[in-house]
């Protein structure tokens, strides 16, 4: 498939020329040629979204909401698109694609709620005649970038709240999944999005670091959202800060899992299952780290070694529970955390193996905070058990890592669940049920290494509009 950029509401090629290549990672064909942007096209992204932002910010919500709905409804539509597109370039499961499609339609659908719903306030003056305002205003063109992984939830995430609130957008598209997120623009613009509004661009992986710092540091660009990694979302909060602009960060995570000694063991162990091993574990909020109640431990690894084996592995294009990694070195990390952990003294009790890009369910118990994947963010169908006594230690083990985004706690005595819960350190936690869910209502984020500020909701809100105080005075009087 070739694609180029969407700017002012038309294809284009980079103005250079330039392309590069997203191949499958199961069979190594080239699923997607993509123009490449350079500095020139940065330019004119940007030109074609700030003209654009005059008009569009001074469009009423009914026509801003339908326009979501439309886009929500073309989406849906498209599903088997989608899946192809997804399971080409990232390897992702039919079933994977499909709730990115129903999800990213229902964060489109929220987008059009939130249309009403951005208010402002009276304030009481201490001046007399005043009256003295609080409002939210679009700020103008916001930045999105989204990564691969759920690549339809995150694009539709980076941009759709955005839009509601009157600003126009750039989607900066992962270079692992361009038509992915090219079809996302492609949909939003047939919907009927005025020229400029909703644009897409898409760089060379080798030019990144270029491309996004032209984005950001541009005067025009007024806000930046990202989803991806800690590590990169540390560089663009720095470049956001040498230009003073707000930015929404959803990073990396450790997701623990608590498993109470009053635990529901079955459901303890299908939500660890699910949370675990949903798209090879590849979710910024995938359970990460199973931290058990020693009097349940044996009984629980017991199941959940013998769920994680029930799960078959392989080709996305068949019928399989876990597809294809995103790339074989993603897959030859899964390697090494094991090795590591093996080494000393952990115990492979499911899974283990890998074939090029697959890799099994896997899961090691005994596992000690000596070992890599005890604090390493896996990113795959890798994951550690991690015994435990007493609440106090699951808490403490819980809290011991760098990062904040989701959470479990499993225990049939609910009081004392929603206690540990309370004492976790992250932005989400789910006391007996997964760690990886999400709504598009939901105020989602992270604390600590995750990241800072909140998608869903209302809350979405302030990150894309200007919060000003302006006052209708009469005569009054004055000292001098």
């Amino acid at each position: 498939m070739d694609i180029g950029f969407i700017i002012d509401g038309s294809p284009e090629a980079a103005i250079d020329g330039g392309t590069f290549e997203r191949r499958d990672p199961m069979t190594g064909e080239v699923a997607t040629r993509a123009a490449a942007a350079g500095l020139a096209d940065v330019a004119k992204v940007v030109a074609a979204a700030s003209a654009a932002f005059p008009a569009w910010s001074e469009t009423g919500p009914g026509l801003r909401r339908s326009l979501l709905l439309k886009a929500a409804d073309l989406l849906e539509g498209r599903s088997a698109d989608f899946t192809r597109t997804m399971l080409e370039e990232t390897g992702a499961t039919a079933p994977w694609a499909g709730f990115n499609v129903h999800l990213g339609a229902g964060i489109l659908r929220e987008a059009a709620a939130l249309t009403t719903q951005i208010t402002g306030d009276v304030i009481p003056s201490d001046k007399p005649d005043v009256l003295a305002l609080a409002i939210r205003q679009p700020v103008g063109v916001v930045l999105g970038m989204a990564p691969w992984n759920a690549p339809v939830i995150l694009g539709v995430r980076a941009i759709a709240a955005a839009l509601a609130c009157g600003n126009t957008v750039i989607l900066r598209s992962s270079e692992l999944c361009p038509a992915t997120h090219h079809l996302i623009g492609q949909l939003l613009n047939e919907a009927g999005f005025p020229k400029g509004v909703v644009n897409v661009i898409a760089n060379a992986p080798a030019d990144a670091p270029a491309i996004v710092e032209a984005l950001i540091a541009h005067p025009a660009v007024k806000r930046i959202n990202f989803t991806g990694s800690t590590k990169v979302g540390k560089i663009i909060a720095m470049l956001a800060a040498e230009h003073l602009k707000p930015v929404l960060l959803e990073l990396g995570g450790k997701a623990p899992l608590i498993v109470l000694d009053d635990a529901d063991l079955d459901q303890a162990v299908a939500a660890a299952a699910f949370g675990a091993f949903l798209n090879q574990g590849q979710i910024c909020m995938s359970t990460e780290r199973l931290i058990v109640d020693a009097a349940v431990a044996d009984a629980f690894v017991g199941k959940l070694a013998a769920k994680a084996s029930s799960l078959p592995a392989g080709d996305p294009r068949g019928h399989v529970v876990l597809g294809s990694m995103i790339d074989v070195a993603a897959a030859e990390t899964m390697d090494g955390l094991i090795a590591d952990a093996v080494a000393q003294g952990a115990v492979v009790v499911a899974g283990g193996k890998r074939h090029g890009s697959i890799m099994d369910a896997t899961v090691l118990d005994h596992v000690t905070p000596a070992m890599r994947i005890y604090r390493e963010e896996s990113f795959g169908p890798v994951k550690p058990v991690i015994r435990v006594r007493g609440i106090d230690e699951a808490v403490r083990i819980a809290n011991d890592t760098e990062y904040g985004l989701s959470a479990a706690v499993f225990g049939q005595d609910v009081r004392r669940a929603l206690a540990v819960a309370r004492r976790i350190e992250s932005g989400i936690c789910h006391v007996n049920g997964p760690t990886v869910a999400d709504e598009p209502q939901m105020p989602f984020g992270g604390v600590k290494s995750s990241g800072y500020g909140r998608f869903g909701g209302k809350a979405v809100i302030e990150a894309f509009t200007e919060l000003r105080w302006i006052t209708i005075e009469g005569p009054q009087s004055y000292p001098f």
